[in-house]
């Protein structure tokens, strides 16, 4: 594999893959012992990205109402 011009370089698909790599991941750069790393940043929780975390999973394990699911949007417990 070779660097372009602008220093790019295109992770195989199946590597992409096992790791988890979607578009818009962010990743960062590590130098160890002469080798270059990249490592998946964990996605920092805000109370947006949190609250659609809550959602995906309330979706995944039973049937909720429009209210149910606007209170867990708004951060609020679901009983």
């Amino acid at each position: 594999m070779r660097i372009t011009s602008k220093g790019q370089v295109t992770i195989p698909q199946e590597i992409r893959e096992q790791c988890g790599l979607m578009p818009h991941t962010q990743v960062r750069f590590l130098v160890e012992n002469g080798r270059v790393l990249i490592e998946k940043e964990s996605a920092a929780l805000t109370p947006s990205t949190d609250g659609l975390q809550r959602l995906r999973r309330a979706r995944l394990r039973s049937r909720l109402s429009t209210d149910e699911l606007l209170a867990l949007s708004r951060g609020a417990e679901h009983p």
